[in-house]
């Protein structure tokens, strides 16, 4: 984190914890071309621009264009810092991933560096399921803007059942209507 991140607030419900905070990645994401080949690949994307230079330059692009939704592995690293925030105690297997979209300022190309930063738009607990809105935003080096994603986390915060044993006497009375 870097110290434009905000500090949690006092305990209470997750929601209340995550309200208007801001997570930034401290190390820019730098595109490289066999990253964005690599995506392309597993994505399914076979236009040349991801995979040949030359075709990227003769469409006027500087370097091998990323397919729209390579932003996602910056978005997703700035999300995580909020995940794995000690102060909020969220465990991932309790994690559901709602929705995610993007909006595209220009294309991300073999080059960039790029950084994010992730603040909780929106926080509201369910019951005792926490139902989070983010928006993230992605930066290159000038502090332009490049894409916003925005996503849907559902956390569930109940807590983990004691193991098996705890919190009961060894010699405790059975409860009543209970056999022995």
């Amino acid at each position: 984190m870097t110290p434009q991140d905000t500090p949690a607030a006092s305990p209470g419900t997750l929601a209340e914890r995550v309200s208007g905070r801001r997570w930034t990645l401290s190390d820019p994401y730098q595109v490289a071309r066999p990253a964005i080949r690599d995506f392309a690949r597993a994505v399914g994307a076979t236009h040349p621009l991801h995979h040949h230079v030359e075709s990227a330059v003769a469409a006027g692009y500087g370097d091998l264009v990323a397919p729209p939704t390579f932003v996602v592995k910056v978005t997703q690293a700035a999300d995580f810092l909020m995940l794995a925030d000690p102060d909020l105690g969220i465990r991932l297997q309790n994690v559901v991933h709602g929705a995610q979209a993007f909006t595209h300022e220009r294309p991300v190309v073999a080059g960039d560096e790029l950084t994010a930063t992730t603040e909780v738009t929106s926080a509201k607990m369910v019951g005792t399921t926490c139902m989070l809105s983010l928006s993230t935003q992605v930066r290159d080096a000038a502090d332009e803007l490049v894409a916003t994603g925005t996503s849907t986390l559902v956390i569930a915060t109940t807590p983990e059942p004691a193991p098996e044993g705890a919190g009961s006497a060894p010699d405790a009375a059975p409860a009543a209507g209970k056999d022995a």
